[in-house]
């Protein structure tokens, strides 16, 4: 068991932790939770006889750490995953502090198995990952298979596979009666590993409950009633029957009612009574997320602020919008430049109606020679076509005046030079 009491100290004019005093019981994994900057760090430090306390003190099995007899073979610690030499491999990391404790060599090989790290073993440590490097943390605080175990941020680096294995990990620990403290920012991951939880802020007590309770204290539950969405007159009936009740009744934006202050039996009742058919009758209870946020948000040390450039940023032209699909072009207006139809078209395409007193697009402008389609030359895009000798043929006739064009499709300069 841990247990500390009255424990402070200060750095100097900064005091980082504070009159605590809390106790890890074995048979339990234990959550030590704490915004950035609240002093967890420090007081796994103090407990592991790193720093010395200011004031208080604290026991692990009744000594201090530094007092224990063979303190490896009793606890082990995580603490700083990269606190390993680079140029040595796995297994000789662990066979020096097996060696420095008086633990047979076997035992090496079994945490490296435990880790699952057997295949790289004697591989260097320097070229490890993040997740690796955790994993051979972990196998350095099983070393001595201790009674007592501290972890910060053992998840830290893994992926789905190795977030599960160290949750079952640490079940299976407390399982065998020993004692699990557990330091981590991962709510969710606390959710589902923690019983009992600590939560200190600015260096002091917090929260010392069960994870249930902490969420009980720390959130306001309420049940979610939803009555047939085409019959409005049953949910007023039933927002009058629970507000004679004593319920508080709020709508949700889904049109389903947010009921306080009733438990769920009370609610079903009053509904048969009223003859109110529910869609929906089911507790809400906050998540362990909610609640840590809903206790920790006066001891934040560290906010963020609204950047206050944010959205002044004039977008690219012709970048195209979010969302907008692959192969996107941005319209123009009155078509393509010079009356042309635009970049793509398909035969038969046809352009979408103009504005009035503009030309519809993919259509010349006033005065302007409508569009022809241009045969590629050659030389081009296309290699010139081989033509064979035509026979000689007579001198042709020369050829004939071009015909007037059409009264209708002159205009006054056209009729001037007709004339």
């Amino acid at each position: 068991m841990i247990e500390a009491v009255g424990l402070t100290k200060r750095y100097g004019a900064k005091t980082a932790v504070y009159n605590l005093s809390f106790q890890v019981r074995p048979g339990a994994v234990t959550g030590f939770l704490g915004p950035n900057g609240s002093g967890k760090s420090t007081t796994m430090r103090m407990i592991l006889g790193l720093d010395e306390p200011t004031a208080g003190h604290v026991t692990v099995g009744g000594y201090p750490f530094r007092r224990l007899p063979n303190a490896p073979r009793q606890v082990g610690a995580l603490l700083d995953a990269k606190a390993v030499h680079g140029g040595r491999s796995a297994r000789q990391h662990l066979l020096c502090l097996a060696q420095l404790s008086g633990i047979p060599a076997r035992r090496v090989d079994e945490v490296l198995g435990v880790v699952g790290l057997q295949s790289v073993a004697r591989k260097r440590s320097k070229g490890f990952s993040l997740g690796m490097g955790q994993r051979l943390g972990i196998a350095a605080a099983l070393l001595g298979d201790p009674q007592v175990l501290l972890f910060d941020e053992p998840v830290n680096g893994l992926d789905p596979e190795g977030i599960l294995w160290v949750r079952n990990l640490m079940k299976q620990l407390a399982s065998e009666g020993r004692t699990v403290f557990v330091s981590s920012h991962l709510m969710s991951e606390m959710a589902l590993t923690a019983d009992h939880l600590i939560v200190i802020g600015r260096g002091q007590l917090l929260a010392d409950m069960s994870v249930k309770d902490f969420i009980s204290y720390n959130s306001a539950d309420f049940a979610r009633v939803r009555t047939p969405d085409g019959e409005p007159d049953q949910r007023e009936k039933l927002t009058a029957a629970l507000s004679e009740a004593g319920g508080q009744v709020l709508p949700e934006q889904d049109g389903a009612l947010r009921v306080t202050g009733l438990p769920l039996p009370r609610i079903s009742d009053l509904a048969h009574e009223a003859d109110v058919r529910l869609w929906e009758l089911s507790p809400h209870q906050a998540s362990l997320e909610e609640a840590y946020m809903r206790m920790t948000q006066g001891a934040v040390d560290y906010r963020s602020t609204v950047d206050q450039r944010a959205g002044l940023q004039e977008a690219v032209p012709g970048m195209a919008p979010q969302g907008a699909p692959y192969g996107y072009a941005p319209p123009t207006a009155g078509g393509a430049p010079g009356g042309y139809p635009p970049a793509g078209a398909m035969p038969g395409y046809n352009p979408p109606p103009a504005p009035p007193g503009q030309p519809a697009q993919g259509q010349p402008a006033p005065g302007q020679a409508p569009w022809q389609p241009q045969q590629p030359q050659a030389g081009q895009g296309m290699p010139a076509a081989p033509q064979a000798a035509a026979p000689a043929q007579p001198p042709a006739a020369p050829p004939a005046p071009a015909a007037a064009p059409a009264a209708a499709d002159m205009n006054k300069r056209d009729s001037e030079d007709a004339r």
